[in-house]
């Protein structure tokens, strides 16, 4: 699966959302990719999967690791596709943890996979985790890139694809000053 296919996915699957959206660096942006939508059909959830996993495995993974709620599900794909086991960390404060019994032992090799990248907080925090644990993290993979400029990485990035999305601090934000209602469709909820 190229990029261009995997984004026209989005579309059919109603994945590509527009309105007015919080992003969980707090910034805000017209356009929202819910990857739950897509992952929802198994079916294209493994293709998504062997799709990433086809630019992560020269890198030789033992583990895949996401951050918990988007990455849970193509990380899983993506370590189905290359053998590799799965886990997930779940997030307490400002980082992330490893729970429920998952181990990683000091020296594996492991790959972050993300669903969308926008910051790329996320995965490093991920990176952290994987650090403290004494992996060897050896890159970090995503469904789909919209950090515009690219989110920095200590180790190589790869995307399926890329797709460059308006994202505005609030206090510039045109849908703000315009009055478009805010909503947040991620999995971290919103108050107001």
């Amino acid at each position: 699966m190229r990029g261009d296919e995997l984004l026209r996915l989005y579309r059919e699957e109603g994945a590509l959302l527009d309105g007015h959206f919080l992003l969980r660096s707090g910034k805000h942006s017209n356009r929202y990719l819910q990857s739950a939508l897509l992952l929802a059909k198994p079916a294209l959830a493994a293709r998504a999967g062997e799709a990433l996993a086809g630019l992560l495995a020269g890198y030789r993974p033992s583990v895949v690791l996401s951050p918990a709620l988007g990455g849970v599900i193509i990380g899983h794909e993506v370590a189905r596709a290359l053998g590799a086991r799965f886990f997930f960390a779940e997030r307490k404060g400002e980082e992330f943890l490893l729970r429920r019994g998952c181990r990683i032992e000091a020296g594996e090799r492991l790959v972050v996979v993300e669903d969308v990248v926008t910051t790329g907080g996320s995965a490093l925090l991920t990176l952290r985790l994987a650090e403290r644990e004494g992996a060897v993290a050896a890159a970090v993979g995503a469904l789909v890139d919209r950090s515009r400029a690219g989110a920095a990485f200590p180790v190589p990035f790869h995307a399926v694809a890329s797709l460059d999305l308006a994202v505005d601090p609030p206090e510039s934000c045109p849908l703000c000053r315009a009055g478009v209602p805010l909503s947040k469709p991620g999995s971290r909820g919103i108050d107001a």
